[in-house]
């Protein structure tokens, strides 16, 4: 399992939310790509970036610092999502060396696409679901539908996807802990690599992941996205991954 530091973009700046609330944010750093080469040095193997104006207008709108980011560190794989929904932006961010494309509004509003942008970027695709109360939320956690996310991610199988993953949004930014159990019910249910995300805030989070990674069914739970609780220095990114890495 890796943990996965998480740079949200909003107005050019590293942000973070508080359940996804674009007027509750706090502003962590006005460098990203510096922010970002910070993660590496503590040892991040994967960097998550959301861009968040691009998740709430649809389409991107901070791609030209995803790009600096990729540029100045091509060593670092990065999942970008928010406003992925067409091909040709796809094929932008692929372009500019992004190594994963995480698709979420598109995902639930048109399966059809993430079905052509599998077979065209096979291997390089994650899905996003974002749920309250089990049910998915779209347009950057605005609107919430009466899909539930077993039912929705029951549509991917098959597509070879890389990963999805699962935020619950009550408890994003809130510092309470990840959903351990939501997570691994998603787990066991799943052909498709789990990756979770959603109030992480001390490492006793990350045992409890890593506990119930070990036991979980499916294609398993194989990363901890990260934001809040590394920026306010309440979990040691570099701790973390060591002690994921170990054999307890």
């Amino acid at each position: 399992m890796i943990v996965i530091p998480a740079i949200d973009l909003k107005d050019g700046q590293c942000v973070r939310l508080k359940q996804g609330r674009m007027e509750e944010s706090t502003i962590f750093s006005d460098d990203p790509v510096e922010q970002a080469g910070q993660w590496l040095a503590q040892g991040a193997r994967r960097l998550h970036i959301v861009d968040l104006n691009g998740a709430f207008e649809g389409s991107p709108v901070n791609a030209d610092i995803v790009t600096s980011i990729t540029r100045a560190y091509p060593e670092l794989p990065v999942q970008i999502g928010g406003g992925i929904r067409s091909l040709e932006t796809a094929q932008v961010y692929i372009d500019a060396g992004v190594s994963y494309l995480i698709i979420g509004t598109q995902a639930v509003k048109d399966p059809d696409f993430v079905r052509a942008a599998s077979a065209e970027f096979p291997g390089k695709i994650i899905i996003g679901l974002d749920a309250v109360n089990g049910k998915v939320a779209t347009e950057g956690w605005a609107d919430v539908s009466e899909l539930a996310v077993e039912e929705a991610l029951q549509r991917f199988d098959g597509l070879g996807l890389a990963a999805v993953i699962y935020t619950d949004i009550d408890r994003d930014g809130m510092m309470q802990g990840a959903n351990v159990a939501a997570t691994v019910a998603l787990a066991e249910r799943s052909s498709i690599p789990v990756i979770a995300s959603g109030g992480i805030a001390k490492l006793a989070d990350i045992v409890d992941l890593k506990a119930a990674a070990k036991t979980a069914g499916g294609a398993g739970i194989i990363g901890a996205i990260t934001g809040r609780a590394i920026y306010e220095g309440k979990l040691d990114l570099q701790e973390a991954q060591a002690y994921c890495d170990s054999d307890d």
